[in-house]
């Protein structure tokens, strides 16, 4: 079994549902992304591009009819146990839509908002989990630090622009992990870095501490908003590089304005299918317009979650890479 699923998110769940899971072939649980629970319905895990149902017998389930039924009590039992028992610890997170679990494994939660001055104050009645599987992948950014670096100590500003589940955050990960820990070959030297972790997707903070691999020299500011941690990066820790993940909000781009006037690098990412996509955004709109980027990494799936479809120079307005070699 693989040992991740059995170590660090098996003992999250239930004994029953744990049991049936425990089940399934080597190669499923080996390849799962993420694993779906839903009250009253049937647990599903994502592998791959396929979805697989668990048989309430044990196994893979033939379709959804014979799939192992999530329950009300099962829910309950769930959420303590991502909790360790002390809900009232993790009601912050859970108000945000997730909790971070041992490992860095993200957990999406869902049931009935509770509402107050247009903010939501809570979650009750959880209805759904979604286990996202942290599958660190270092290396990931071997294919475009040659063209990240700037000089000894610096990296060039950059935007990662992806669509949804294409390794965005993965690509990132493994850049802030490189920038800080220096790369010899490229005659980098380890870079102080912050990042930024508005949804501890980065460097998956448990109590404070990394469970992701993200270098020998990087602070992080866990769960913190995105346009207000830069900005309390720079000030208190004096970062060289500062990392975020998907920046959108016109406050997001006044922080990285103010990230890059002083002299710090950034290296972010923004949710999209090409550069033509974000650049009609209004509020990233300006941020091209200044010219402050200076690369563009676009990515897609084609060959799998990561694939680099380009990088673009801005200054020069030249396609340093494309996958496919034209």
């Amino acid at each position: 079994m693989d040992r991740v699923i059995a170590d660090e998110i098996l003992p999250c769940l239930p004994m029953k549902l744990r049991s049936a899971i425990q089940t399934l072939p080597p190669e499923v649980l080996g390849k799962a992304h993420e694993i779906r629970l839903r009250r009253g319905r049937p647990v599903t895990l994502d592998v791959g591009d396929e979805e697989v149902f668990v048989s309430s017998r044990g196994g893979i389930a033939s379709g959804p009819d014979d799939g192992y039924i999530f329950t009300d009590q099962e829910a309950l039992v769930t959420l303590q146990l991502m909790a360790g028992s002390s809900i009232y610890s993790y009601e912050d997170e859970i108000r945000q839509g997730y909790i971070t679990l041992r490992g860095g494994h993200r957990v999406g939660i869902v049931g009935r908002a509770v509402v107050q001055d247009g903010t939501v104050k809570v979650i009750k009645d959880i209805s759904g989990f979604c286990i996202r599987v942290s599958h660190e992948v270092l290396g990931a950014a071997d294919a475009v630090m040659p063209y990240l670096v700037k000089s000894r100590n610096r990296l060039f500003h950059t935007l990662i622009i992806s669509p949804p589940r294409c390794g965005k955050t993965t690509l990132l990960r493994d850049i802030a992990r490189q920038a800080s820990d220096g790369v010899r070959s490229l005659g980098l030297v380890g870079l102080r870095v912050g990042i930024v972790d508005e949804r501890s997707e980065i460097a998956a903070c448990y109590y404070g501490v990394p469970q992701n691999t993200v270098g020998m020299r990087t602070d992080v500011l866990d769960a913190c908003p995105k346009a207000a941690g830069m900005i309390m990066l720079v000030r208190s820790m004096s970062p060289d590089l500062v990392v975020t993940d998907e920046i959108g909000r016109e406050e997001d781009s006044v922080a990285v304005r103010e990230v890059m006037n002083a002299g710090v690098s950034i290296v972010a990412t923004a949710h999209g299918d090409s550069l033509d996509d974000v650049t009609r955004r209004p509020a990233l709109r300006c941020l091209f317009e200044g010219q402050m980027f200076e690369r563009v990494v676009t990515l897609s799936s084609k060959d799998g979650p990561g694939t680099v479809e380009s990088v673009f120079d801005l200054k020069s307005q030249t396609l340093l890479f494309t996958r496919s070699g034209h």
